[in-house]
């Protein structure tokens, strides 16, 4: 029978380890990416109504997958420990029990998102005729949960083992799936009937569905990292609270997130429609634009697990160095390549001058600041993963609440639309510089702790 694998990210050029998981992790966020974009490209074509309400959909949403993220990064933490010490049975326990615990909080979510698409969407200002659109979206996809949360902790396990193809692969599928089957739903070509906005919906759950399956398969008779002994339940509650405890604090972080741009959407929405679903888009190109970084805090985590679990603290180190360096250099790309190309850029995903002048407005300001921004996502993976989650909470916490609430409200009153973007790319840069300082400080804390615990039973057992 076969074994999970063993620590494979503790030995070998930190660089070249860093750089030949991030390669298919690239297109893997991608295809997450993608899979928003293909969706707002064919919603766009039916109209600026129907873009917008999509649109007040996109803060819901990422509040779903964030806790599902936040959930994945817990499993993934201590799961990559436990392989870093050679615990396979610490593996199957952990894997099995956070699948579980993603299965019982879909049952949950899925109620609650039922009962609040009136009052939730109303308080983010869309209006009656755009909010008969969004109940025809999100009816559909909070019924298709499931396959949203399950497959992202599952592939975050996978993901805990070093491999970054087969998770890359499964979203691929996903996305392939959807990009056929959204323009067949959604306008009704062939024998499909018109089903626009819901038809995206049902389109979204069945592309899901395929990682949901996927994942499970690659854990169970793959990597066997599925148990299906029934454990007592102080063991389950163990594990749950292991997970949790970082669990919890990261998803908490990344529902700051889209609560901000749920705040943000309100603002923008005082602009009119066109205003909401330029701003839209633009989050999805952004999300875009930072697939490569996103891709590299994916396996940054891993990384961090498995040389944390060993005590490689030299090649923790080296990683961060090469991870920074990299981000800034990719963010400077990106501001030059959507600077220049904004407009046309823009114009493939609407026609509306006052949407298409949104979305270039946000692309010529905002990624000033994406490879700061880079440095704060990498540093909080990392910190997660060193059970320093409050730590992370903490910084996104400052950048959002305390900076870029407060300076949008002040930059739309003093300048409008451009204020609002403007104070995003100066907090993208301000939270970034700190979280730089703040992971130094731990790596430091966390080495001196590994090396007292060292000596001290060394001590002990006379050596």
């Amino acid at each position: 029978m076969k074994t999970v694998r063993q620590a494979r990210l503790v030995e070998g050029s930190v660089g070249k380890i860093l750089v030949k998981l991030t390669i298919p992790m690239v297109f893997g966020i991608v295809g997450i990416v993608a899979f928003n974009l293909v969706d707002t490209f064919f919603v766009g074509r039916l109209g600026t109504d129907e873009l917008a309400a999509l649109s007040f959909t996109f803060p819901v949403v990422l509040i779903i997958n964030s806790l599902a993220h936040g959930l994945g990064i817990g499993a993934s933490a201590v799961i990559s420990r436990a392989i870093g010490e050679g615990n396979h049975n610490e593996v199957q326990r952990l894997t099995t029990d956070s699948l579980v615990l993603s299965v019982l909080l879909v049952t949950i979510f899925v109620v609650i998102g039922q009962l609040t698409i009136d009052p939730i969407f109303r308080l983010l200002g869309a209006t009656p005729e755009i909010l008969s659109l969004i109940k025809q979206y999100m009816r559909i996809w909070y019924f298709g949960m499931i396959f949203v949360i399950v497959p992202m902790v599952g592939n975050n396990a996978i993901r805990a083992t070093g491999d970054t193809k087969t998770p890359a692969a499964i979203m691929i599928v996903a996305v392939i799936c959807n990009f056929a089957l959204d323009p067949l739903l959604i306008f009704g070509i062939g024998p499909f009937p018109r089903l626009e906005l819901a038809g995206a919906a049902i389109a979204t759950v069945i592309a899901r569905a395929t990682t949901f399956f996927v994942s499970l398969i690659i854990l169970h008779f793959r990597e066997r990292m599925i148990a299906f002994i029934i454990p007592s339940f102080k063991t389950v509650m163990n594990s749950w609270k292991r997970i949790l405890y970082i669990g919890l604090p990261n998803a908490g972080t990344r529902i700051i997130m889209p609560l901000t741009i749920g705040i943000i959407t309100r603002i923008v929405a005082s602009y009119g429609k066109e205003a909401i679903a330029g701003y839209g888009v633009s989050l999805r190109i952004e999300f875009f634009s930072l697939t490569v970084i996103m891709a590299l805090c994916s396996v940054i985590a891993p990384f961090v697990g498995q040389n944390w679990g060993a005590g490689r603290y030299d090649r923790l180190r080296l990683g961060n160095k090469l991870s920074e360096r990299f981000s800034m250099g990719w963010g400077l790309l990106m501001y030059i390549i959507l600077a220049a190309a904004a407009r046309p850029i823009a114009s493939l995903f609407n026609d509306n001058p006052e949407v298409i002048s949104t979305i270039v407005l946000y692309l010529r300001v905002v990624p000033i600041g994406y490879g700061l921004q880079g440095i704060l996502l990498l540093s909080t993976a990392s910190m997660n993963v060193l059970n320093k989650p409050l730590h992370a909470a903490a910084l996104t916490v400052l950048q959002m609440f305390a900076l870029y609430i407060p300076l949008a409200f002040v930059g739309s009153y003093l300048i409008g639309l451009p204020g609002v973007f403007a104070a995003l790319a100066l907090v993208y840069c301000t939270a970034g510089t700190a979280s730089h300082f703040v992971l130094g400080k731990i790596m430091a804390v966390e080495e001196m702790l590994r090396c007292n615990e060292i000596i001290f039973k060394e001590s002990e057992t006379g050596i």
